[in-house]
């Protein structure tokens, strides 16, 4: 997948600016996706380049312009054929993974510093999709949700987010123990 698609699918949420679009992609892409708000800037630029989305200019009072953009019927075309391709097999790249592959070649105490700290980022990201899914949600419960919302994708994309969040709390909490348990032991030997 490319940036590309990313930003096309997001527009699909309707117009939106630069700032709108870094704002999304900060709150509910992010769960799969990620850019900085500088890519984003190139990337739409390169979009409108293609006619993939058209770009307005709304004139503020007291602000700078503002770009608008929107997704043409090339860049719903482009998104229809991307959604038809099969997707590349998932692969993992994560440096914590291999800090821990290394851990007995390091310091375990540093290691469990640094699981601890995954641990809280995957508790304040579950907390930040709770309140984008009590938003989506928007008083429904999830089967009417999912029955009636003119768009579930962004659900749906939420759902992966949120089981792959709690899914690292566990692996965090299975790691944390684990590692007690051997400094327990190292420490019993000792004396």
């Amino acid at each position: 997948m490319s940036l590309k698609h990313a930003v096309l699918a997001a527009l699909l949420e309707g117009e939106a600016s630069g700032y709108d679009l870094a704002k999304l992609f900060d709150a509910a892409v992010a769960n799969f996706w990620s850019a900085t708000p500088q890519q984003l800037y190139r990337e739409l630029e390169r979009l409108a380049g293609e006619e993939l989305i058209s770009a307005r200019v709304v004139v503020q009072e007291r602000r700078p312009d503002k770009r608008m953009f929107t997704l043409t019927e090339a860049g719903l075309a482009e998104l229809a054929a991307f959604t038809a391709e099969p997707p590349r097999p998932t692969a993992v790249r994560d440096d914590l993974l291999v800090k821990i592959q290394a851990v007995d070649a390091g310091d375990p105490a540093a290691a469990r510093a640094l699981v601890a700290a995954r641990a809280e980022a995957s508790r304040q990201k579950l907390a930040r999709y709770e309140r984008l899914r009590e938003r989506l949600l928007d008083g429904r419960d999830e089967e009417r949700y999912l029955r009636e919302a003119e768009r579930v994708g962004p659900y749906l994309t939420l759902m992966r987010g949120r089981a792959f969040e709690e899914e690292n709390l566990r692996w965090c909490a299975r790691v944390l123990a684990v590692l007690d348990e051997r400094a327990a032991a190292a420490g019993a030997e000792r004396r």
